[in-house]
């Protein structure tokens, strides 16, 4: 068997393989992106910062069906099912670019539509209400206190309605006797959140985005292999996988 034949069709059957892997896989980065953001979704107004997620998710829908095509046309070695394969590849391809341009367009967005949003959390923060519980899960999660530090909460009805104190999410994990008065300052996260939380959403975009590559460079080798299969066949020299 030639060997550009051979080696074609065994990156479109490995591809085929990678195909139905890669549905569970983007589908799981898509969801971690989205359950991320939505944790958050108090601080982060923009909602097209989730785009690259809902085209990840899209992709991985038709994954495991494209897998099986792919297999069943290399194996058969059919022209329509091999040309059908190629354009689904080219579909999603693209759709992977432009997911990775969205991804790279609002990681740069990110930042500013934190600095817009959370001082005004922050400032309704009043024990009771959404914004509070989001502020506490905030808080808690990144061992932060207030936007830039601690400091900040000074500025808020909470602080001089309530003795002068941070609420008690400021608190260091698993420190019971802090109550939030600043006299206990050993005792409260210092740090803002701010910054934490536009890593964190930076660090999650960029991982997907990292994904996104990788599964871009794959598809560019199997609309190659497509390519070498199909320029072959046209000289007559297209052997079968088994004999």
């Amino acid at each position: 068997m030639d060997c550009g034949i051979f080696t074609s069709k065994t990156v479109l059957l490995v591809l085929s393989l990678i195909f139905w892997a890669a549905g569970v896989g983007l589908a799981y980065v898509g969801s971690y992106v989205i359950k991320s953001y939505s944790s958050f979704e108090e601080f982060v107004s923009d909602r097209y910062t989730l785009i690259p997620a809902a085209i990840i998710i899209g992709v991985a829908v038709v994954m495991f069906i494209i897998g099986v095509i792919g297999c069943c046309a290399t194996l058969r070695e059919s022209k329509l099912g091999l040309g059908f394969f190629l354009i689904i590849i080219v579909i999603i391809f693209a759709a992977e670019v432009t997911a990775f341009a969205f991804g790279f367009i609002y990681r740069g967005r990110i930042k500013g539509d934190i600095e817009k949003t959370m001082n005004d959390v922050f400032q309704k923060y009043d024990g009771l209400s959404s914004e509070t519980h989001a502020v506490d899960y905030l808080q808690t999660q990144l061992e932060c206190c207030g936007v830039k530090n601690l400091s900040d909460w000074t500025s808020t009805p909470w602080f001089s309605q309530h003795n002068s104190s941070v609420p008690r999410s400021c608190c260091k994990a698993n420190t019971t006797e802090c109550t939030g008065q600043l006299a206990q300052l050993s005792l409260l996260n210092t740090q803002g959140c701010e910054a934490k939380l536009d890593q964190l959403l930076q660090d999650v975009l960029s991982y997907a985005m990292l994904v996104i590559l990788g599964f871009a460079i794959i598809k560019l080798f199997g609309m190659l292999s497509v390519c070498v299969i199909t320029c072959k066949s046209k000289k007559n020299d297209y052997q079968r996988l088994y004999v």
